[in-house]
Order: structure tokens, then C-alpha cells, then sequence
């Protein structure tokens, strides 16, 4: 765990820098490579885990939702906002930017 933490924080760097709609085609390449082998990655979590394939299957989908749901994140979520007038003589502006590495399990 702390290697894949270490690698992920010096990926981090220049994943920032990355802008959001390459951000964004990597992500959906990433989710046509699960797509493609849907089948593949439940195999591979029936062997490691002892799961059912039928389980295995519901997993590698759940997994595939959520990369959906990242593809779908491309520009608005990450656009900040700006409030004029929000006192007198006071304007808010906000920044969504990465802030860095994390991890689920």
C-alpha cells in the first residue's frame, strides 16, 4: 500500500497539470479497456478472491459505473465559481484544483 501511495503521489505532479479534457479522454480510454474486458477482470477476482463469477461480474461493473460517473466529470465539476456583490464591495471566487493522492478500499 505504501508504494502504490508513493507512485501515486509522484504520478500526481503531472496528473495536475494534465489538462481536464485529456484528463478526460484517458479516463474514457480507461473505461472502453474495462468494457473490452469485462470478462478478463471477473476471471481474475474469481481467482484471487474465490468469488462466484456471477459476483465477480457485479464487481467489475460497479467498478465501471464509477469510472463512468469520472468521465462524466470533464468541465463543469471542475469549474470554480465566482459570486459578485457578495457584501458590498466584496466578490468570492472559488478554485477546484487536485489537491492530491487518495485511496479506497
Amino acid at each position: 500500500m505504501l508504494s502504490a501511495v508513493s507512485y501515486a503521489s509522484e504520478a500526481f505532479h503531472k496528473w495536475k497539470d494534465v489538462p481536464i479534457q485529456q484528463r478526460q479522454r484517458i479516463m474514457l480510454q480507461y473505461q472502453a479497456l474495462i468494457r473490452d474486458n469485462m470478462n478478463d477482470l471477473a476471471t481474475l477476482i474469481t481467482l484471487e478472491q474465490g468469488k462466484t463469477l456471477v459476483d465477480a461480474r457485479g464487481d467489475v461493473f460497479r467498478g465501471l459505473e464509477v469510472v463512468e460517473a469520472a468521465c462524466g466529470l470533464g468541465g463543469s465539476a471542475m469549474m470554480g465559481e465566482t459570486l459578485e456583490n457578495l457584501s458590498k464591495g466584496l466578490d468570492t471566487y472559488s478554485y477546484r484544483q487536485p489537491l492530491g493522492v487518495c485511496a479506497g478500499i
